[in-house]
């Protein structure tokens, strides 16, 4: 199986490199820059899995010239109208295109652009950063990768697909509830992007504070009623894994949406908060700690202008 990975910045170069490692047929599609300085670095992934370095296959948008079998998308929701130009040479007529961003909203643009027959579902879990030297850094050990087919069918495509992914250092779970699964995984990322960036700190801190838990636990109650408006409401397993996280007193969790602001970079306000105050405007769900985040976020991107 050909695999086109969109991007080698800490999600992609992080699985793609992981999949060049155990052998597999990977190539990087990247922009000049980035191919520079992979072709006089390589790909250098630190990781408590083990630290490598590699020599990857590396095309730029105008060097594709023939499809392939998997695309994997791993940019940024601010980069995606220009990661969908880029690949349409590499979309032919059974090419698969697995995106692994938050949210939702990338699927109606994928699906306009591409025929949703050859988009599926997909989500992955990983906690990693692009050093000052373009190095690969995960922080913690968790990485795996989740996708499916969204009308729950376990397709022979998704079982192929599944049984490259193997083996290469991270979990691959084929779903037949991704839709539920980006949902679940919507909440939990949107909660904790929200509150540690409105507050400018991490969860313990946020514990610690004067009504912080009531506005933590707040923000999840909104984002959780825009998902069961939606006919996703957050599995008990899942929503008691969520609590958890986003309660732990004394936890240093961030969000990279807040790692972002501290960096100055750009961030996927809309996408990420944008979308579900949209959803629960449409269902009549009020959810007034949402807009406040927003407001706060769009005022960081005024000023990065």
């Amino acid at each position: 199986m050909r695999i086109l990975v969109v991007g080698a910045g800490a999600v992609g170069g992080y699985f793609g490199g992981r999949l060049v490692e155990a052998g597999r047929d990977v190539t990087f599609l990247v922009r000049p820059r980035r191919a520079q300085q992979l072709r006089s670095d390589g790909l250098v992934i630190k990781s408590p899995h083990g630290d490598v370095t590699l020599t990857p296959k590396l095309l730029l948008t105008e060097q594709l010239a023939e499809p392939f079998d998997l695309v994997l998308l791993s940019c940024k929701a601010f980069d995606l109208d220009a990661a969908m130009a880029s690949i349409r040479a590499a979309i032919g007529p059974t090419t698969v295109i697995l995106p692994l961003l938050n949210g939702l909203a990338h699927l109606d643009a994928l699906d306009a652009a591409f025929d949703a027959e050859r988009v599926l579902g997909g989500q992955c879990v990983i906690a990693a950063t692009l050093d000052g030297d373009g190095h690969v850094v995960q922080l913690v050990p968790m990485n795996a990768i989740t996708f499916g087919e969204r009308d729950g069918t376990l397709s022979l495509r998704v079982q192929a697909i599944a049984e490259t992914l193997k083996g290469a250092g991270f979990e691959v779970h084929a779903s037949t509830a991704i839709l539920q699964e980006m949902w679940e995984k919507w909440v939990f990322v949107a909660t904790l992007a929200g509150v540690t960036t409105l507050m400018r700190g991490p969860v313990g801190a946020i514990m610690a504070s004067p009504g912080g838990p009531e506005f933590i636990l707040g923000v999840l109650d909104e984002c959780c009623a825009v998902a069961e408006a939606a006919g996703y409401p957050p599995r008990a397993p899942s929503l008691t894994r969520t609590r958890a996280l986003l309660t732990t007193q004394g936890s240093s969790l961030t969000a990279s949406m807040f790692r972002d602001i501290q960096a100055g970079a750009p961030i996927e306000a809309n996408h990420m908060i944008g979308d579900l105050i949209a959803r629960g405007e449409t269902s009549k769900v009020p959810v007034p700690r949402l807009h406040i985040i927003l407001t706060h976020l769009a005022t960081y991107e005024q000023l990065r202008r």
